[in-house]
Parts: C-alpha cells; structure tokens; sequence
C-alpha cells in the first residue's frame, strides 16, 4: 500500500510537472524536448528528486512512447508516398547518410568506443527531428514554399530507413555480430517490402477489417494491434518500434486519419515519458565532460545537415536562397535520436550523455537555424564581397598607358 501511495504521488507530480513545461514551452514558442530531457536529469540519480517509486513504471511508459511515436509516423505517410519518394528522392538520401552519419561514427571511433557505438552515435547525429521540423516550418508558414517537397523527401528517406536501421543496431547491440546483423537486415528488408507490397494492393482491405464508427472501438483496435505487431517484432529481433511503423504505414485513407486524431494525446504524453526516462537513465555529473566533444560535433553536424539541404533542393531546381532554408530546415535533432541513444544506451552507457547533449544543442539550435541561415549566410557574403578590393581589369590590347612623364613636353 505505501509503494502504490508513493508510485501515485510520484507519477502525478511528474506528469503534471510535464504539463507545465509544455505550456511554458509553448508559449516561449521552443520544442518541449529538450525541456523533457532536463526534468529527466533533475529526476533522475543525482538530480534534485531522484524518483525511486515509479521508476519500473515509467520505463513500461517509456517503451509505449517510442512504439507510439512511430506507429504515428507510419500513418502520416501512405505506401505509394513512401514508393514515391524512394524513387525520385534517394540520391538525396544518400548523400544526406554519408555526410551526416559519418561524423557520429568518426566521433565514436576517436573517442575509442568500438563499431557498435560507431553504429549508435552514427544513427544520433544522421536523423533529424521530423516532429520539430514540421511545427517549425508550419509557424513559419513556409508548408507551401517550393524548397519544402525537397525537405520532406530527406525526412521520409530518413523515416523509412529507421525501419532497416534498427533492426541492424537491435542485433548488433545483442551481440549479434556481422552474421546476425546480415540477418537481422535481410529479415527488415524482406518485412518491409511484404508491407509496402499488402499496403499498395492490399491496403483497403486491411484498413476495412480495423474501420469502426466508433472511436473507442477504432482506438482499441488499433493500440492493440500495434502493441502486438510491435511485441512479436521485439521478438525477432526486428525492434518494437519498426513493428509499430510499419502498422502505420499498412493502415490507411479514414481510418489511419481518425486512428491519428485519437492516438495523437496519447502520443504524446507517452512520448514526453519517454524523453524523461531518458534523462533519468543519464547522470548528471557525466555531461560537462562530453559538452565539447558534443558542441564540436553540433557544429559539424550543422554544416553536413546545410550541405544536404542545399544538395536535394538542387536537385528539383531551388534557387540558392531556397537551398539555403531547405538546409537549414533540416538542422534539428529530437526524438529519433533519443529513440537510437536509449536503445544503445543499455549496452554503451557512455553514449547516454553526449546524445543527451547533442541533442539538447541542437533542439534549441534547430528553430533558429530554420530562421536565420539563409540571411545569416548572405548577410556574410555582403560583408565579404564589401571587404574584398575590386579587381583591375588589365587594359585592352594595343592600349598604351599615358604616364606623367610622357604628359609633360620634352624640353628644347
């Protein structure tokens, strides 16, 4: 009886100290991440209130937050979207993995921390935040400018490689080695397909036996067949949350529309539970010592995120100030690099700080980049072109240069 009175006490101190923060967060117009991931630290063992009672509890809401998150994903998009945008979209994917997974691994390896932490901080610093992506861009207005199709295009890219990522990272972080990981992405590869394949002929089929009139019932149905799908994934070592996505992308028309509308409050109350557990499952004292290794590669990351914006609006024929915005659009980092950190963490603890880091500069960094780098940029090219000398042009030929000398008459 005193552990539930404490669990109670605890829980609804927490969820309404969440609460709070949203609002605060939303009227200072920032994501409410990083603000999570800081009453996860203030929470947790060597925080202000370490919580003891509601620990078990809040790490079963955590792993309900990560399945949440991308069963909602999955129903933003349809599969002839996701067909679409690997077809014509994927050289940007491409060059958007090499140029931002690349530093993360580098950092790890210099760090000393082996492949699989190469791996796991290579996924922290490649994806970007679709849910701070997208806020932004609608505050801004900019939902209708012509670079934006291009951003969304690396964002599904980004979105639909999680489902072969994952399972990659799951295996390897079991131990798994080259044999089991090889495995462990046939298995995705083929899971994946078969999906995409029932979604596009198949798909109204599907979504019919789930369809209700009734919203609860609707809501059940779906919740349960996303738990059970994302349980069975768990099992195969495919990872729950690539189970959860690909239910999102098989579901479809109204009624991944109204299973969206009734999953999205719980969305994201399980998801403000996930970014604090994985504030609690990080100390502290084991942040200051990565911040700069952290910054350095925020900043790098940064330019690597500009460069592909730059490229893939290129690509559909943006003239350089879109490319600009379409970089920086793309700089934030939040959830599914927390989702990459907390499934590593267990097996890599010290991944745990500088990804809380990471993300934390780069949440906040994110909104303004989306603002500022276009004019930042060309306002550094004025000062520049201003400072620079003007070029002599040389003199034409067969022109002769008229000197003082040759001005003033010979004397007699």
């Amino acid at each position: 009886m005193h552990n539930t009175t404490a669990l109670l006490i605890e829980l609804g101190a927490l969820i309404l100290c969440l609460g709070l923060i949203g609002r605060f967060a939303g009227r200072v117009g920032l994501s409410p991440i990083p603000l999570y991931l800081l009453a996860g630290l203030a929470f947790g063992h060597g925080g202000l209130v370490p919580l003891d009672a509601s620990v078990d509890f809040v790490a079963v809401g955590a792993e309900i937050g990560v399945i949440l998150l991308l069963l909602l994903l999955g129903l933003e998009y349809s599969a002839s979207e996701l067909v679409t945008s690997l077809r014509t979209q994927y050289p940007s994917g491409a060059v958007d993995f090499v140029l931002n997974a690349t530093p993360g691994a580098a950092a790890a390896l210099l760090l000393g921390w082996g492949p699989v932490a190469a791996v796991a901080l290579a996924g922290v610093t490649w994806i970007s935040s679709s849910g701070v992506i997208a806020k932004v861009l609608t505050d801004l207005g900019r939902l209708g400018n012509r670079e934006t199709p291009a951003v969304l295009g690396v964002l599904v890219i980004e979105d639909l490689s999680m489902a072969l990522y994952l399972p990659l990272l799951t295996a390897l972080l079991a131990g798994a080695g080259l044999a089991g990981a090889g495995f462990a992405l046939i298995v995705a590869l083929g899971t994946v397909g078969i999906v995409l394949y029932i979604a596009l002929r198949h798909g109204h089929l599907l979504s019919r036996a789930v369809s209700s009139d009734n919203p609860e019932m609707l809501l059940l149905v779906v919740l349960g067949l996303t738990v059970l799908v994302a349980g069975i994934a768990q099992q195969l070592q495919v990872s729950a949350a690539v189970g959860a996505f690909l239910v999102g992308i098989a579901l479809s028309g109204e009624v991944a529309e109204g299973a969206g509308k009734l999953l999205t409050p719980l969305r994201d109350l399980f998801a403000a539970v996930f970014f604090v557990f994985f504030g609690l499952s990080t100390a502290p004292a084991a942040i200051p010592p990565v911040l700069v290794p952290a910054l350095l590669l925020a900043l790098v990351t940064v330019v690597t995120k500009v460069f592909t914006g730059w490229y893939a609006a290129r690509r559909v024929g943006i003239g350089p100030r879109g490319r600009l915005r379409a970089g920086g659009a793309l700089v934030a980092r939040g959830e599914f690099s927390v989702v990459i950190a907390g499934l590593a963490v267990a097996t890599e603890p010290r991944i745990g700080p500088i990804a809380t880091a990471y993300v934390l500069i780069l949440v906040l960094v994110g909104p303004f980049a989306v603002r500022w780098t276009e004019p930042l940029v060309r306002r550094v090219r004025g000062l520049v072109t201003s400072t620079r000398p003007p070029r002599s042009k040389p003199p034409p030929p067969g022109y002769e240069t008229i000197t003082e000398s040759s001005e003033t008459p010979a004397a007699n």
